[in-house]
């Protein structure tokens, strides 16, 4: 009622400005037959847009003021894009409104409804008994004459999972990619004959993004599974070398699960769909009623387009309080999904052998893309305004402002359960320029420009696609963001250009001011509260509250996030005054002209309480779904260490210079025998580790990417003040060999917390300020942090002190520890000195 509320004065302000317009009225109940009229309406919005087309075209005495288009409650199927053309545009002084009547709430939707759900009873091949005591089954209607297939299911507005081999909220890891053969090696999965299931498919984690590749076959080798693909996914994800699939023995190999074969429908909440037969198999959630469930099944993949041509633009239109619901999006189906970033497939992508093009002599790849669909799409319009509408339950993005898009605003609406990118903007070289080159548009009417995106809510969107932010624009030109909030976003929640390049484009003039962004990087990282590219002279980015990066659990690497990210050829962009809870920032290969000002927690309190939603869409925040149990990091001292071989010796002084050079403190540099560990700031860590590596290829590099056990004492105290001052002591040990007693041990301090208090409260007693643990294969890292003057001989016994269960604690966690090599019999940890300027 509170939407409805806010939205009061709005309509009603409409109904008083078209009582001297032509008024067109739509219901689910009326016929299109009808005269259009509030006693006699329309049943569907495209008759309605027919008549107001007419009446333009007789120039209708009724239109001098304007048309407004009213839609009674209800939901309207879509099945066919709805499409306004030039010939519906309105002018300005007679535009043309399409809206909700006041205290309506119609919907557009692309769904089917699916019903006539009957118990599986009989046995058959694909089902478990345990399975087949829980499952239903429903045959699909049909569709516009044919059979019916899609890729997402909703019940009661929930998305259900697609059937998978990974338990909820978990994902496998892979073993290998094999490059030669074009094949992904698995383990063997406990699910029989899968390879016999027309349209399995692999969805696989790789980096920034996410690839969908339909399994053409399987071969098993002992405990593992060869698995091959189907062209033309399988040649694009095996030659583009950005993203591809991680391999790493420090953070893990990417993650994979196998989707959409019936053997694969094992829990709550999965279903299956066997296209063949036309019958689609779910298993209800334990609050699910199937034969009261509302079942809804996506068909139309966009649900309104706005469709102008170069010469004849879509002008002077506005729709109010719509909300559009249920797309659906099966190109991932027919040719797999491999996207470079935000959710853009690639069509052709390659590693250059050499490097290097004309402009750009040290590019190592090429690629074009395509452009995904969205429930909404505009292209060739001036003056259209999307103003307190919703999206919800789309299979990709939610708005798409394509190609030509001016002075257009979105205000006020509701974006939420996006399957991509929840707001699409500008230019990407979708019409066939390689991603890597600027965009001019010769053409001034290709531009999208002067647009206002403000007091919009977008949660949850980027949930097919991890790789898509929450507003993400390419080429864009006087392009505004300002005072949204964007939350429980896979991966980046703004961002701005494209091309990579510092090279003169259409980009001028961009601002994003006063938005709310957190809760970003829940699945992939490499990614920010607010990223950038390329060329942007006049560009603001200023008076934004960043906070809260999740920890991604299958992140390719964990410290790769970031508050603000400059990535390639960003220029002429002015960061300032950004709060953020610290200047976690990665400004990578950026060109000249970019300026930093008054970024972090020093920003002030103000910058906090006004961004976001302003008060009159504060109503928004209700209708998002909160999330719990989401970790948040919190930016920490990385570590790394250099091994050096035996009777070799360090160039000490060219360490420090080049830790220097590199904006770190090369005075946090320890020493054990021939071991020298740096613990302090890193902007990147694994390009720091190749930095190193590339100096000193003599030694063995290690990046302890792995911190998996934090104590603090201002988040885990009952006295949460911190000394001013600390002195870091360092230590290093070796987990045992045994993998079972490797894993006891992670799981131990995993759960400290809770199934030990104990041992944090004696760290307080003893005023550690920071314990942090890191691990790199075996060896660990441990970093004490005490108040500076004191000791550790001085606070450590404070730990044990009437403390019976530390002691037990301590005694325990031995059995899993041992020295590393060099150390001397019976010893465990050592301790590294730190080492004098």
């Amino acid at each position: 009622m509170k939407r409805l509320r806010q939205l009061l004065p709005v309509c009603f302000l409409l109904l008083i400005t078209g009582a001297f317009a032509a008024d067109i009225y739509v219901s689910p109940t009326g016929n299109d037959r009808n005269p259009g009229t509030r006693q006699q309406p329309l049943q569907n919005l495209s008759a309605a847009i027919l008549k107001a087309r007419e009446l333009r075209r007789l120039n209708d005495a009724s239109i001098k003021t304007g048309i407004n288009i009213w839609l009674s409650g209800g939901t309207y199927p879509v099945m066919e894009t709805i499409i306004l053309r030039p010939e519906d545009s309105g002018t300005s002084e007679s535009p043309t409104r399409i809206a909700a009547l006041l205290g309506e709430s119609p919907v557009l939707s692309g769904g089917v409804e699916i019903r006539g759900w009957k118990k599986v009873y009989s046995p058959f091949t694909g089902f478990t008994k345990e399975s087949r005591q829980h499952v239903w089954v429903s045959d699909l209607p049909g569709v516009m004459g044919n059979p019916f297939t899609f890729r997402q299911l909703w019940v009661n507005n929930k998305k259900a999972v697609r059937a998978q081999s990974a338990k909820t909220g978990t994902l496998d890891r892979i073993l290998h990619w094999d490059k030669a053969t074009a094949s992904c090696i698995i383990p063997a999965l406990p699910f029989a004959n899968l390879e016999y299931w027309k349209g399995l498919e692999l969805f696989i984690h790789q980096w920034w993004e996410i690839a969908i590749l339909r399994v053409k076959k399987m071969e098993r080798y002992g405990d593992s599974v060869k698995v091959f693909f189907e062209a033309p996914e399988s040649k694009i994800q095996n030659e583009h070398p950005w993203p591809a699939p991680w391999l790493s023995k420090e953070t893990g190999n990417s993650a994979f699960t196998l989707v959409n074969a019936l053997p694969l429908l094992d829990e709550p909440g999965e279903w299956y769909l066997d296209q063949e037969k036309q019958k689609l198999y779910y298993w209800p959630r334990k609050e699910e009623d199937i034969h009261t469930a509302k079942v809804i099944a996506p068909f139309t993949e966009t649900l309104l387009r706005i469709q102008g041509t170069a010469n004849s633009t879509v002008k002077h239109i506005s729709i109010e309080g719509i909300s559009f619901q249920h797309t659906g999006w099966l190109r991932p189906s027919q040719q797999g999904h491999v996207p470079h970033q935000l959710g853009l497939y690639m069509t052709e992508a390659y590693k250059l052998r050499p490097p290097g093009t004309p402009a750009k002599p040290a590019l190592d790849n090429q690629a074009w893309i395509g452009r995904p669909p969205a429930a909404i799409e505009m292209s060739y319009s001036s003056g259209i305004s999307f103003q307190y509408c919703s999206v919800l339950h789309t299979a990709s993005n939610g708005i798409d402002l394509v190609k030509g898009v001016k002075l257009a605003e979105l205000n006020g609406n509701l974006l939420k359960d996006i399957g991509g990118n929840g707001i699409l903007a500008g230019n990407f070289g979708e019409e066939g320029r390689e991603i890597h080159l600027p965009y001019t548009a010769a053409k001034p009417n290709d531009l999208c420009f002067v647009i206002s995106i403000n007091n919009n809510m977008i949660t949850d969107a980027g949930t097919e696609d991890w790789g898509c932010a929450g507003i993400a624009a390419g080429f864009v030109k006087l392009f505004s963001i300002t005072n949204n909030e964007l939350e429980f976003l896979p991966y980046t929640g703004i961002s701005l250009g494209w091309g990579w390049t510092a090279e003169e484009n259409m980009m001028d003039g961009n601002i994003v001011s006063r938005n709310k962004i957190h809760h970003f990087g829940m699945r992939n990282y490499d990614c920010a509260g607010i990223y950038t590219q390329s060329a942007q002279p006049n560009t603001t980015i200023t008076a934004n509250y960043v906070d809260s990066a999740c920890k991604a659990p299958y992140a390719h690497l964990p410290s790769h996030w970031f508050y603000l990210y400059a990535d390639e050829g960003t220029s002429g962009i002015k960061f300032t005054n950004n709060w953020t809870p610290t200047k976690k920032y990665l400004q990578n290969a950026n060109g000249p002209g970019n300026q930093w000002n008054n970024n972090g927690p020093g920003a002030g309190d103000s910058i906090k309480q006004n961004a976001g939603l302003q008060n009159a869409y504060q109503h928004l925040l209700q209708l998002a779904t909160p999330k719990t149990g989401l970790l948040i990091n919190e930016e920490h001292p990385e570590l790394i260490e250099l091994v050096l071989k035996p009777g070799s010796t360090l160039d000490l002084p060219k360490l420090k210079n080049l830790l220097a050079a590199n904006e770190m403190d090369s005075a946090a540099l320890y020493q054990w025998q021939n071991h020298y560990v740096y613990f302090g700031k890193v902007n990147d860590l694994s390009v720091m580790q190749g930095r190193l590596q590339n100096n000193f290829p003599g030694l063995e590099v290690r990046a302890y990417y792995d911190l998996f056990y934090e104590y603090r004492k201002r988040k885990h105290c009952s006295d949460p003040s911190e000394a001013k001052e600390w002195t870091h002591i360092l230590l290093t040990a070796n987990l045992v060999a045994d993998p079972a007693l490797q894993q006891e041990y992670l799981d131990a301090h995993a759960t400290q917390f809770l199934k030990w208090p104990d041992v944090s409260n004696g760290f307080c007693r003893a005023d550690f300020q920071q314990l942090l643990l890191f691990r790199n294969g075996r060896q660990l890292m441990l970093v004490i942090s005490i108040p500076k003057g004191k000791t550790l001989d001085e606070l450590n016994p404070k730990t044990v002190a009437n403390n019976p269960k530390m002691v037990e604690w301590n005694k325990i966690m031995g059995k899993y520890q041992e020295g590393i090599s060099g150390t001397k019999k019976g010893e465990s940890w050592v301790f590294l000195e730190k080492i004098g300027n």
